[in-house]
């Protein structure tokens, strides 16, 4: 596990200074884990109420007093756990239940809370997880008005701090629940304070977790490259870390290409169980998939980000964007939206390339000619580009030059998706991805290819982007690298040739 002390530390200190608050993050974030180690961690100085609103059923939203009950039961049934032998101050709360149970709404059911606060023997915490699953009604909406009430008023004893914890940033709820008011943003969680703290993993907490693996195993693993190898793919997102962990562990160690955990633990191990995890179906990937059918505009804008290239800048204040970035989808680099992981890159790619396979001829070409291009388990990416070129003058040459601008990088992609689909990964190097220019970078049985596609611009700009790709293969530790031109120029020459850059051979294919 990830160390998360330096994590909880800065919690706890929001918490002591009697902040109330909200860890919103996308699904699978830790967020969990984290209250969990949290209770713990808080123990000794407060009583800590962990709740859960996933085990309150949508029946008991419908009212006031069906909520207010079934809150106080399962309130009452957590704080027994860390209020010790004393249990009188709850006495006013359990007898309200046992005897008019029926007369309790949300008013009576803070009166009641408020009085266990101020008898508790240790200041109150309450912790709520998944609470956007509540967050679809009224009731849930008075419950925190209720919770706004108590916390600015400050002759009534209440809660030392609240925690919820969900996808959906709470603040915001009105434009969840109610269409007609989709831009207001006035819920009663206007109380809550900024958590600023990073969820996560960054690549020192991979070595952590990896040293403790280590340390127990005795791979012989290099820490370093590995750690780093994984952040760099996974951008620290915890369950894509976790997930990889796991796969390397139980299903590449051991298996006939990787006969010992020795063997797993490497670049090449490492590999593949990337191909695992991009081709599975997990419930990660099924919640974005969801996410991008019920909001039609995130969809657009992320594969506009995807394949055109063009920068979409980010900004709180855009609905889709705020979206994107509560849901998992993109982050912010340098005020820019961006996607947030390589292997989330990837499974968007496949995906929205899926959607075309039946009808798309460049991907027929690729299926019918993809053993031309294995000669002993190694891929001639110089034959998939020489087959390319030929075959998209064949289809394509009749096209304008913004069709070409705006699919031909995404025809390229759905023509090497069947060549590699079960052996390889092919992915798009973020930082290189613009309207004029694209890397792609593909894995293939432990060997790498970097191809850059790109716009043609003059031969001045052409040899900028061949000092580039050199540049990069270096990164890569490559001697040899691939590049792609569309030409729009009518006296281009379409075909393959040969460009020697120092000690980079360097082989360009234009159409």
């Amino acid at each position: 596990m990830v160390d998360l002390t330096s994590r909880l530390q800065e919690i706890r200190k929001m918490i002591d200074d009697g902040e109330y608050f909200t860890i919103n993050q996308a699904r699978q974030y830790g967020k969990t884990t984290t209250l969990r180690a949290l209770s713990n961690y808080l123990k000794d100085d407060y009583i800590v109420i962990s709740m859960d609103f996933q085990r309150i059923s949508d029946s008991k939203f419908k009212t006031e007093n069906l909520f207010s009950v079934a809150f106080a039961r399962d309130f009452l049934l957590k704080i027994r756990t860390g209020c010790g032998k004393d249990e009188s101050f709850l006495s006013p709360l359990e007898q309200a239940l046992q005897k008019e149970p029926e007369k309790i709404e949300l008013f009576e059911l803070f009166l009641y809370l408020s009085q266990v606060c101020a008898n508790a023997p240790k200041p109150l915490v309450l912790l709520i997880d998944e609470v956007d699953a509540a967050s679809n009604n009224q009731v849930f909406i008075d419950f925190l008005g209720q919770l706004r009430a108590y916390y600015l008023d400050d002759d009534l004893p209440t809660f030392q701090s609240v925690v919820l914890a969900g996808v959906y940033d709470i603040r915001n709820i009105k434009r969840k629940i109610r269409p007609d008011e989709k831009h207001e943003k006035n819920s009663p969680w206007n109380i809550a304070a900024d958590f600023l703290v990073n969820m996560s993993f960054s690549a020192s907490d991979i070595a952590g977790m990896l040293s403790q693996y280590e340390a127990d195993y005795h791979t012989g693993m290099d820490l370093d490259a590995l750690s780093e190898l994984l952040y760099d793919y996974t951008s620290g997102y915890p369950y894509l870390v976790s997930r990889l962990f796991k796969l390397m562990d139980e299903r590449i160690a051991g298996s006939s290409e990787f006969p010992c955990k020795a063997d797993a633990w490497t670049k090449n191990g490492f590999l593949e169980a990337l191909k695992i995890l991009l081709n599975e179906v997990n419930p990660l990937y099924q919640s974005l998939k969801k996410k991008l059918e019920d909001y039609p505009t995130l969809r657009t804008v992320l594969y506009d980000l995807l394949f055109t290239g063009r920068p979409v800048p980010y900004t709180g204040m855009n609905d889709t964007i705020e979206d994107a970035v509560m849901f998992g989808f993109v982050k912010n680099e340098n005020g820019t939206a961006v996607i947030s992981n390589r292997i989330f890159e990837t499974v968007l790619y496949n995906w929205f390339m899926s959607e075309e396979y039946f009808d798309s001829k460049i991907y027929s070409v690729g299926v019918q000619e993809k053993n031309l291009f294995v000669t002993d388990g190694h891929l001639n990416v110089r034959c998939i580009l020489e087959k390319f070129v030929e075959s998209f003058n064949d289809l394509y040459r009749d096209q304008d030059e913004s069709f070409v601008k705006e699919a031909g990088r995404r025809y390229f992609m759905l023509f090497l998706k069947p060549i590699i689909n079960g052996v390889g990964n092919c992915y798009v190097e973020a930082q290189t991805r613009n309207y004029e220019r694209t890397d792609l970078v593909i894995d293939y049985h432990g060997e790498q290819f970097i191809i850059e596609l790109k716009v043609w611009r003059g031969n001045a700009y052409n040899e900028r982007g061949e000092n580039q790709l050199s540049d990069y293969l270096d990164y890569f530790h490559l001697n040899k690298g691939y590049m792609l031109s569309f030409n729009f120029n009518k006296k281009k020459q379409i075909g393959i040739k040969d460009i020697v850059i120092g000690d980079k051979l360097l082989v360009e294919a234009v159409v």
